[in-house]
């Protein structure tokens, strides 16, 4: 199915690099970019991908926001990882220069329809898992633009992965409820 090797050297340089951070639950990060990666492995299984793909696929998931989030730089990530999987990484992480969260989003989206199918999965399987009840702290008009967003990252990735496109869009209904 895939390299447990690869799969372990990932999630071990996600959890040094973000040791210290907490999801706003308060669990560990890991947590996240293991869920993140549960959904990626699920839908390469039900694809039938092939095993350099699905390595490619389940290491861009838990290092999504190494460079986002933390001291990690490109540099790393390519001293360590093939260079599919370094440049999935930079593609699925925001170019925060970028002065508004819409360009910082569809930049973002426009890297992805750049990279291979495996990458792009990612960043389905990361909306998948973030798309939750919103915290009692954003207003109706935060969730709704989120929502929004939302559905912007399916209409440009849904081809990616007819499994991960079809789970969205069942999150995004029921995250419909919470407006």
């Amino acid at each position: 199915m895939f390299n447990q090797d690869i799969y372990l050297r990932a999630i071990n340089f996600a959890a040094h690099f973000h040791a210290d951070q907490k999801t706003p639950k308060g669990l560990p990060y890991l947590t996240h970019l293991s869920s993140v990666a549960m959904e990626v492995i699920w839908a390469c299984t039900e694809s039938s991908l092939k095993d350099e793909d699905t390595d490619i696929a389940v290491s861009c998931a838990l290092l999504h926001d190494v460079l986002e989030d933390t001291s990690c730089i490109i540099d790393d990530i390519f001293k360590e990882f093939t260079e599919e999987i370094a440049l999935g990484v930079e593609a699925l992480s925001k170019d925060k220069s970028l002065s508004s969260k819409k360009e910082q989003m569809q930049d973002s989206l426009n890297k992805l329809l750049a990279q291979p199918y495996p990458v792009q999965m990612v960043k389905l399987a990361d909306r998948i898992t973030n798309l939750q009840k919103p915290p009692s702290s954003w207003t109706k008009e935060k969730a709704t633009l989120y929502l929004k967003e939302s559905k912007l990252i399916f209409s440009c990735l849904k081809n990616s992965n007819i499994y991960l496109a079809k789970r969205l869009e069942e999150k995004m209904l029921k995250y419909e409820e919470y407006l």
